[in-house]
């Protein structure tokens, strides 16, 4: 079903229902804090410091803003009127 026919018939789904968006949010996460590290570990073995600590930095930051654009920043978190 749809998010438009689960809200229709009622049905939120469950808080470990598996959908597109946690799928996302994992491989974000995965890619984000293992993928840099790796990268930055296998640089660093290859003699590549700086660049591995870069690609990290890069790496992770990209991760965490493109969490806070995604799915942070829609949030309406205003206190009631």
């Amino acid at each position: 079903m749809t998010d438009d026919t689960r809200q229709e018939h009622g049905e939120d789904g469950g808080l470990f229902e598996l959908t597109r968006d946690k799928l996302l949010l994992a491989a974000l996460l995965f890619v984000g804090i293992a993928g840099s590290g790796i990268a930055r570990r296998l640089l660093g073995e290859l003699g590549y410091n700086d660049l591995g600590a870069l690609v990290f930095v890069l790496g992770y930051g990209g991760m965490i803003l493109t969490l806070w654009y995604v799915w942070i920043r829609p949030m309406d978190i205003s206190g009631p009127d």
